[in-house]
């Protein structure tokens, strides 16, 4: 349903048949069709597998019953650039040997993966999420990653899905995907070791910190491939974002629901907010309680974490406490390090967070000859524009104390050479 969906947004297949027919893999040939899910018009992506080669088949492998995800699904997902919406459809069982039942080991899934057209870093992420699926199946039976017999990870048709997602991903070049709370389906899946409710095992654990909820549709809606694929690409979860959309892609899956059209949907645009700013997350808290030697160390962890910013200010709090305020500001993908940080090294118990949009000055450091030396400079533009020009401190600091001057007499002789230059 993914591919599908991406697909209809103008993924060429030609380009994902090559990414494909790089892998080391006879994986037979891939289509599209235009089909109808409860009235809706959508992409139906198929895989035709190859006939296996005959081969002689041990007991072991012979008593291996493989079950394959065909295909991801979440029900809505909305981005950047993104909204994804849409739900699950069914999956297939396969048994023996050879292309079409085979599974492979996790090193066998990564060596395939070197081979393919994928970035490096697009191999690197394929090799993750594959990485993340033996951890999930191993954690539930309770045996060795390099243990488990891998019934959904290594069926070749998870395969092309994720190697097959990764290639269009970033071919869609989006840098942020925002999904909806994932409606999981009800009911029962069979499994390769038996009959279980809705969400399957390894679904259920790969969707742990992630609003779900359960839909009239007694199917299974998200698969464990579906829920790897969505954690994997998801920056965050909730309601639709504000966002100029541009375009949009129906992935469609294999059964059609009666008045529920079994369709992925991707909405791609612009943020609706503030194009031309970035997103970042601001984590507060008030402490009144702590040594204040640990305030300075504090923000060193903070700023060596990732931290775009660290700032404290005085409080008064409750029972007219006097306290700090601390403030980090960062990328939404370091919220949860950074949260796991102030709450290692301060007696906090509680963070606030909140995502907001800020738009900053084009900025860039030169060299500029004075009289104490060179003395690097600060330079922020706008539209090309010089708004901003300061010296760096350090800079000034270390002029300073060569020279015997006061910091602030450097500065001014540092400034007067900036203004003297020649444009």
């Amino acid at each position: 349903m993914f591919l599908g969906a991406l697909l209809d947004l103008g993924l060429p297949i030609d380009g994902l048949r090559a990414a494909l027919g790089s892998l080391a893999i006879e994986y037979g040939t891939i289509s599209a069709e235009r089909v109808l899910r409860a009235g809706v018009s959508a992409t139906k992506f198929h895989l035709q597998e190859s006939a296996p080669a005959p081969t002689a088949v041990g007991a072991e492998s012979q008593a291996h019953q493989v079950y394959s995800h065909g295909h991801n699904h979440h029900d809505h997902v909305s981005g950047p650039h993104d909204s994804l919406s849409g739900h699950r459809d069914g999956h297939s069982h396969r048994q023996g040997d050879g292309p079409g039942g085979s599974h492979h080991s996790l090193k066998e899934i990564a060596a395939f993966i070197e081979l393919s057209a994928l970035s490096r870093e697009g191999k690197d992420r394929a090799i993750r999420l594959f990485d993340r699926l033996g951890e999930a199946e191993a954690a539930i039976h309770d045996m060795p990653i390099d243990k488990i017999h891998l019934h959904e990870v290594g069926a070749l048709d998870s395969i092309i899905d994720i190697v097959g997602i990764v290639h269009g991903m970033e071919w869609l070049g989006v840098n942020r995907v925002v999904s909806s709370p994932l409606n999981v389906g009800s009911g029962t899946v069979k499994c390769a070791h038996g009959t279980f409710p809705v969400p399957a095992p390894a679904t259920a654990r790969l969707l742990r910190d992630v609003p779900i909820y359960a839909g009239v549709v007694a199917s299974e809606l998200v698969t464990p491939t579906g829920a790897l694929i969505v954690t994997e690409y998801a920056h965050a979860f909730g309601q639709l974002p504000m966002m100029r959309v541009g375009s949009v892609g129906y992935g469609a899956g294999e059964k059609d629901f009666l008045g529920h059209p079994n369709v992925l949907r991707i909405l791609v645009g612009e943020d609706g907010a503030s194009p031309s700013g970035d997103l970042v997350v601001v984590l507060e808290c008030e402490i009144d309680d702590m040594n204040p030697q640990l305030f300075g160390p504090l923000m060193d962890r903070m700023q060596q974490g990732g931290a775009l910013d660290v700032f404290y200010a005085p409080v008064q709090m409750k029972k007219n406490r006097p306290g700090t305020l601390v403030t980090v500001i960062a990328r939404p993908s370091d919220r949860e390090k950074l949260a796991a940080l102030l709450f290692a090294e301060t007696t906090t118990i509680g963070v606030r967070y909140q995502e907001v949009r800020r738009e900053c000055l084009e900025r860039e450091f030169c060299a500029v000859e004075t009289p104490v030396g060179a003395i690097r400079f600060k330079i922020a533009r706008r539209d090309g524009r010089v708004l901003n020009a300061s010296p760096e401190f350090d800079d000034c600091a270390k002029a300073a104390a060569e020279r015997g001057l006061p910091i602030k007499e450097v500065q001014a002789i540092a400034t007067k050479a900036w203004l003297d230059r020649t444009p």
